[in-house]
């Protein structure tokens, strides 16, 4: 499934392609509305395209949208993904709030840092990573066949 920028994308490249071959607004939307339906842009929106594309509109032609100004997302550096894995790695139980007046970033970016670029989850207060590495699988492992040996010790005895 698209999502809905993919959507506006495809339907402002259809706009482009039949205002290249000189058909109107109107005829453009009309055709659009029978095969998006309703996930269709405006008859506004098509007329604001195609005067774009045609070259009446002094704006550069672009389909997708241009990168605006902001407050960049510096609290999610690698400098800080390392230091929050560090106090993880040091205390499984430590809380979000003590990690970001540690760190000085907030609760929100830890909590992104610690479950989506990390990849850890809360078991019974603790921080434990997602996926078992291959040297946990192993320890683990090993202490189940030690306890399936103990077991049969245990029931022939």
């Amino acid at each position: 499934m698209a999502t809905s920028n993919d959507l506006l994308i495809k339907q402002r490249s259809v706009i482009e392609f039949l205002a290249a071959e000189r058909c109107s607004a109107a005829n453009i939307h009309a055709r659009m509305k029978t095969v998006y339906g309703e996930m269709c842009i405006s008859d506004c929106a098509v007329r604001k395209w195609v005067r774009i594309f045609k070259g009446e509109d002094f704006r550069e032609t672009i389909l997708r949208d241009r990168k605006r100004s902001g407050r960049p997302l510096s609290a999610s550096v690698t400098a800080h993904r390392e230091k929050v894995d560090c106090m993880i790695r040091a205390n499984r139980r430590v809380k979000q709030k003590v990690i970001a007046n540690a760190v000085n970033i907030s609760k929100e970016r830890v909590h992104h840092i610690v479950t989506s670029a990390l990849g850890y989850r809360k078991v019974s207060a603790r921080w434990v990573p997602r996926q078992f590495t291959i040297e946990m699988k192993a320890q683990r492992k090993d202490m189940c066949t030690q306890l399936l040996e103990l077991s049969t010790v245990f029931i022939l005895a």
